[in-house]
């Protein structure tokens, strides 16, 4: 190959496209034609526009990239390798492969330089939104005149698929209602999907939808590197509105026969199309992950650039905590995600009362008290506000007028929801939580579980969450979902069984920080349990304690059940004393929180001599039966609810007092 007939960066284009060829063939699988088509715009970004630096992936005022085209992970681990990030060439080699740092797509915490797992179609579309929300958000609250701490912006690339997938108009919607002007996203336009001609489902306007949201748009020749270098500083000169730059590309671009065909999608291309494809694109086609030393120096400046921005930013911050010292401690709280050391003089404390109240107005409560004293509380509600009880007094909206407010008004986009919260989350610097219906998780679940595989702690206000909800019937009473998402990795499902518990439960989401947590609260007002030193409800923490014991060392038969329903258990050892047997109840508002306690804990609260056990929960038995064992029995719901008032409901499906008492005699 004469490197003189071809320009430098012509040279660079090609060693990406090149060597996300090599790693497609040599892992025998993977998605070539994304990284080809888009390499010259990919190469634009990264070489004239994004800040950043390969020695400190985290640096908190980098630019973020978020490759939402996750299928085209080896595009970004090429860049990443050449710009001097940790990632080897044999790490490139080692594509697909067990234990690699490259796997199939993207996985953060995973690839030093992926800034958010991608693959599931529109997750990094909505995920980087929350990352722009986040920018704007602490820049309202910290910068000050000369002192511009928080200043980056949120590119992505996206694809047809990105956009056919219903959370991506969400997200946009959204993006473009809030002024996100930081946003720029490159949309790479081939025109082909799995099945062939994007024309086969997808005909719409996309640059007149984009529009219609508030969004700034281009239309360019996505080879011409000009073009694309014009379009990203017309995007950056619009402040108010985010941009989409609609890049016309051909996917596969090189390959004399899989150049605009869904054939180069999804599959290698070969080893003779691949030798074609080098010899068409000017390159030796007998080289593999070849990387021209020219080329190489080029990306490389990467690194003695991004030290200087990063030092610079270094000195800013340091003259900023001199001038506005408690903003910089504020700041660097914020960031570290810093909580209470001492919870108990954070958490309200609600008095027994056999009337008691909602659990989720006790979160609104518990709310109103860390925010107090947790600034960088940062959450709202899918339309749900009031309903969900996830307002912060005297906090402020975050919106266009004012990016510094704490209450996010998300509209009804509970996907896009999740995806954002997972973005600030990501961002850093605020700890983020969002409000909706138990039922409605079945929108959020899959940013549920890009949180749970990125462990990303987003914290979930789900509230209705079970028949308990009463007249608004089957449609909104979730029955399968607490079992669905306890099945989830790194999960932390909580649901309290009074005030005090809430209390507790969110103390347990703020902490977790190696996934989301999901609060499950109810609509219905529920008992507050009377405390003492037995069983004081900082017990919560360990996920099942005894509620209220037997007179007896060991009890006769265990009711244990979580939320609403463990009164029904404290009313059915009533019931069982007056027939002899003495019960014990254990609350076991988290599963998770249990499986992690010691089993001489374990022990004391289950211990294995009783097998005259039994659960009750308002929902789907699955899973209950590894606290009850064989022996024991459980009471739930694994059917469909009913429209009614909840009392009704409850009484039609046997979850009663009366019928724990009954069950539990039979077992004894």
């Amino acid at each position: 190959m004469d490197h003189n007939i071809k320009s430098l960066d012509e040279l660079c284009v090609n060693t990406i496209r090149t060597l996300s060829m090599d790693a497609v063939q040599a892992a025998e699988s993977g998605h070539p034609g994304m990284p080809m088509g888009m390499a010259d715009a990919a190469y634009v970004l990264w070489t004239q526009f994004l800040t950043h630096d390969p020695a400190h992936p985290n640096w908190y005022d980098r630019d973020r990239f978020v490759l939402s085209a996750g299928h085209g992970s080896m595009l970004l681990y090429s860049l990443l390798h050449l710009t001097g990030y940790d990632l080897s060439l044999q790490e490139l080699k080692d594509f697909r492969q067990l234990d690699s740092l490259t796997p199939g797509h993207p996985e953060y915490g995973h690839t030093p330089g992926v800034e958010t797992t991608t693959g599931p179609l529109g997750q990094g579309f909505a995920t980087g939104v929350g990352m722009a929300m986040a920018e704007r958000h602490m820049a309202a609250k910290f910068n000050e005149e000369n002192f511009e701490i928080t200043d980056h912006y949120t590119y992505g690339i996206v694809s047809d698929g990105d956009l056919m997938e219903g959370i991506s108009q969400e997200a946009a919607s959204l993006a473009g209602h809030l002024e996100l002007g930081k946003i720029i996203y490159l949309y790479d336009d081939n025109e082909i999907s799995i099945d062939g001609s994007t024309d086969l489902a997808f005909t719409e306007d996309v640059t007149q939808r984009f529009q219609a949201s508030g969004w700034h748009t281009e239309e360019i020749d996505g080879h011409d590197r000009g073009a694309i270098s014009k379009a990203i500083e017309q995007a950056q000169a619009e402040p108010n509105k985010p941009s989409l730059i609609r890049c016309h590309t051909h996917i596969g671009f090189g390959s004399p026969n899989k150049q605009d065909s869904a054939a180069s999608h999804g599959a290698p291309l070969g080893e003779e199309e691949l030798k074609k494809t080098k010899e068409n694109l000017g390159w030796d086609p007998s080289a593999k992950f070849h990387i021209p030393e020219d080329v190489l120096n080029h990306f490389r400046s990467a690194k003695e650039e991004g030290a200087q921005d990063y030092e610079q930013w270094k000195v800013l911050f340091e003259n900023y905590e001199e001038e506005y010292s408690n903003q910089g401690q504020t700041f660097s709280a914020a960031l570290s995600r810093e909580l209470p050391t001492n919870f108990d003089n954070v958490l309200p404390n609600f008095e027994a009362d056999a009337e008691g109240m909602a659990t989720r107005a006790a979160s609104g409560t518990v709310i109103q008290s860390l925010a107090a004293e947790v600034p960088h509380l940062l959450g709202g509600s899918a339309d749900l506000t009031g309903s969900n009880k996830t307002w912060i007094d005297d906090a402020g909206i975050f919106d266009s007028s004012d990016y510094s407010g704490q209450n996010i008004h998300f509209g009804v986009r509970e996907h896009a929801m999740g995806a954002a919260l997972n973005g600030i989350a990501l961002h850093k610097g605020a700890i983020p939580f969002g409000g909706t219906f138990l039922i409605f998780s079945d929108y959020c679940r899959p940013a549920i579980r890009i949180a749970a595989l990125s462990e990303i702690p987003s914290i979930f206000v789900f509230t209705h969450d079970s028949i308990g909800l009463g007249e608004d019937g089957p449609t909104h009473q979730p029955v399968e979902h607490l079992a669905s998402l306890r099945a989830m990795p790194n999960t932390l499902v909580l649901r309290p069984a009074d005030a005090n518990e809430v209390a507790w439960c969110w103390k347990a989401a703020l902490e977790h920080t190696e996934g989301p947590s999901l609060l499950a609260l109810t609509r219905q007002s529920i008992p507050v349990f009377r405390r003492n030193t037995d069983n004081d409800v900082s017990q919560t923490m360990r996920g099942a304690y005894i509620l209220a014991d037997s007179e007896q060392d060991q009890p006769d038969a265990i009711l244990m059940g979580s939320g609403s329903e463990v009164q029904y258990a404290v009313k059915a050892k009533q019931i069982l004393a007056e027939r002899d047997i003495d019960a014990r109840v254990v609350s076991m508002p988290s599963w998770e929180l249990f499986r992690r306690q010691e089993e001489e804990y374990k022990q004391q609260v289950l211990p294995k001599e009783v097998t005259a056990r039994l659960s009750v929960e308002a929902a789907a038995t699955l899973g209950w039966r590894e606290w009850v064992g064989t022996e024991g029995t459980t009471i739930g719901l694994d059917h469909f609810g009913a429209s009614a008032p909840y009392q009704d409901i409850y009484n039609k499906f046997g979850i009663t007092p009366q019928r724990i008492a009954d069950e539990a005699e039979q077992l004894v």
